[in-house]
């Protein structure tokens, strides 16, 4: 509950940290040019779980954008001495987020696996996935109270969409938005086939690019093809190939190899196209999924590796404590991006 208090107070200051935080603004057109480039828009992963937190309780309460300053913090009835000390061990009376010594807390948390006071790429990759986790869950389990109106646990098709009848679903329509289309989506998170979805099943059906379960996999790159399959034979030519799917899995691939060249469009049609009949099923486009509908978990990769490229000075491929420090501002660029003006990105440069 204390916990909850404070991260409560702190949001009402979070529009400080922006202001007040000591930046090194050379990280913060990257960030942008990452945005553009991979298409994260609103779902840049958080690399620090206080961050985190403070946005999660700064929208359940309603605190958005207020500017209140950390006396609240101090002089709450409900915070002891060691709260208050706690807080402020990171925060200082105007709401200044200490990056030093976030950094400084967050470093060994990371530094797991191997334990040799260095971050490697796949420590970092794991950090960020596992605030992923965190993150979806927890939008997951406010969907589920919101839409658990017997308060049963499971989730039916009735409670998830109430606006459809009994004869709206037996016409069954399968056009985007129609009863059938939704059914099918339930249906296809539906793993046990009980009618109900549990809350792993519900967070498959809420961030289908984020599961694991194959039908949904199948029906994610069926609708995929829809808007690419322009004369409509359910199957993909080189052409709509070349003018839609490889675009993105270029973007990513030149992303994630560092700029190295990659395949050509001929190359990966001829790779994917299992049965060599010239066209590509969906069955034959599952290896790029995580290119054409990258969820949250796919884009913690991506961000791991623009974190390690911004960071690590000797390209070692692995981060010291002293690298994180000397670019503080690149792991906290998701709380700067609000704010910023449109009118300069002009001036960022797109490294990607």
């Amino acid at each position: 509950m204390v916990k909850a208090v404070v991260y409560a107070l702190l949001a009402t200051a979070f529009i400080l940290v922006m202001v007040f935080c000591p930046s090194k603004q050379h990280g913060h057109h990257h960030h942008l040019g990452l945005n553009r480039r991979l298409g994260f828009g609103d779902h840049v992963p958080v690399f620090d779980p206080l961050v985190a937190n403070m946005e999660r309780y700064g929208e359940e309460n309603g605190l958005g954008g207020q500017t209140h300053n950390l006396d609240l913090v101090e002089h709450s009835p409900m915070m002891d001495t060691s709260e208050v000390e706690e807080v402020h061990e990171y925060f200082s009376d105007e709401g200044k987020l200490n990056l030093t010594l976030r950094l400084l807390s967050l470093f060994p948390l990371i530094d797991q696996a191997p334990k040799d006071s260095y971050i490697s790429s796949n420590e970092l990759k794991h950090w960020l996935t596992q605030q992923a986790v965190v993150r979806l869950n927890y939008r997951t389990q406010k969907e589920m109270e919101s839409y658990d109106k017997d308060g049963d646990g499971t989730i039916s098709f009735s409670e998830y969409q109430p606006k459809f009848s009994s004869q709206d679903l037996e016409k069954n329509g399968m056009e985007h938005g129609e009863a059938g289309w939704w059914k099918q989506q339930f249906d296809n998170a539906d793993a046990d086939k009980n009618g109900t979805l549990t809350f792993n099943e519900f967070k498959d059906l809420l961030h289908p690019e984020d599961s694991n379960n194959s039908e949904i996999h199948k029906w994610l790159l069926a609708e995929k093809m829809k808007r690419m399959d322009q004369d409509n034979d359910g199957k993909l030519n080189f052409m709509e190939f070349s003018h839609n799917a490889y675009d993105s899995f270029k973007s990513y691939v030149e992303f994630e190899t560092g700029g190295a060249k990659a395949p050509t469009a001929e190359e990966k049609f001829a790779e994917l196209d299992l049965n060599k009949d010239n066209l590509l099923e969906v069955e034959e486009l599952k290896p790029l999924l995580h290119y054409l509908h990258p969820g949250e978990l796919s884009y913690t990769n991506y961000y791991a590796s623009f974190l390690m490229s911004e960071a690590d000075d000797n390209k070692d491929g692995k981060l010291t404590l002293d690298e994180m420090l000397d670019h503080d501002y690149i792991f906290y660029s998701t709380v700067y991006d609000t704010g910023v003006n449109d009118d300069n990105e002009e001036d960022y440069h797109d490294e990607f």
